[in-house]
């Protein structure tokens, strides 16, 4: 799991575009090969390492809005795991912290800012089980206000909200080396409380499809984010309609296990994109077991 912690303050017409500024905790995609299986009981760094580039922001309808836009971000997410020997209903306690650093560039209509800082911090404890063929993880995470904000700025690292978060993830691997497998999530967020915008809830599924082939894996992998209940402001413009915002990403997916570690390289592009920006996301994703 990783969190590009990224709020673009966009003005469109008179009211804020998509949930706080078109984006969330979550940016989706990132979790794919054995989503839903845990490793064995002991220690494991994982690094996450993204860039998300896009330059065309959508309405609720999906139109793309004539406004002259970029968006750059480049995280490296730090995810500390410890899985323990613990039984508790038949699967494994786990614990992790996930503690992500971004740079943000942020243009729209010729006003440009650049912020390079810590972002919201994780915390959460999981369930594992393991099956012959099949995986499950149960987990909720916590994510804090902790990365940098001023409601005055057009980028920020953090979001300044709290945001609660259950999970469940599956993975289904056939005898003969196909996987699939599956993230579930939903983010509750409360209002932030420098503005008084509250982020609509948010529903968040990583999916991959994949063949297994000795050390080498290979699949299409992606998100799917569907806002599921409306934003609110404290003072709403009579043309804010709630700014539920949906993506639609894919795109390949490439492993390779060496040891006891583990190589993921991949790349997405958005599509359906209502009520957000629209790029597309270049992963290098590396895990080391102590």
């Amino acid at each position: 799991m990783v969190f590009i912690v990224v709020s673009v303050v966009i003005l469109v017409g008179n009211f804020a575009f998509a949930s706080e500024g078109g984006g969330n905790h979550y940016p989706g995609g990132n979790e794919d090969f054995m989503a839903g299986a845990a490793p064995p009981p002991g220690f494991y760094f994982l690094n996450y390492l993204s860039s998300y580039n896009a330059d065309k922001l959508r309405d609720n309808n999906g139109n793309k809005i004539p406004i002259d836009f970029k968006l750059d971000a480049v995280a490296n997410v730090f995810r500390f795991v410890y899985v323990s020997k613990m039984n508790v209903l038949g699967g494994n306690l786990l614990f992790h912290t996930i503690v992500p650093v971004a740079n943000v560039h942020v243009s729209v209509a010729g006003n440009g800012e650049s912020k390079t800082g810590l972002g919201d911090i994780v915390v959460g404890p999981a369930l594992a089980w393991h099956m012959k063929n099949l995986h499950l993880v149960a987990a909720v995470d916590v994510v804090t206000p902790t990365g940098s904000y001023d409601e005055k700025d057009l980028a920020n690292i953090g979001r300044n909200y709290w945001s609660l978060n259950p999970i469940f993830a599956v993975t289904y691997l056939s005898d003969g080396g196909w996987e699939t497998s599956g993230k579930f999530q939903y983010f509750i967020n409360t209002k932030n409380k420098s503005n008084d915008y509250r982020s609509g809830d948010e529903f968040s599924f990583d999916y991959l499809l994949g063949k297994h082939i000795g050390n080498l894996n290979i699949g299409i992998n992606g998100h799917y984010l569907l806002q599921t209940t409306d934003d609110s402001m404290k003072s709403e413009p009579a043309n804010f309609d709630g700014n539920r915002g949906s993506v639609l990403s894919v795109g390949p997916a490439i492993q390779y296990n060496y040891k006891n570690m583990f190589f993921t390289a991949k790349y997405q592009f958005d599509t359906n994109v209502k009520n957000r920006p629209e790029g597309q996301t270049f992963w290098f994703k590396f895990m080391f077991a102590f």
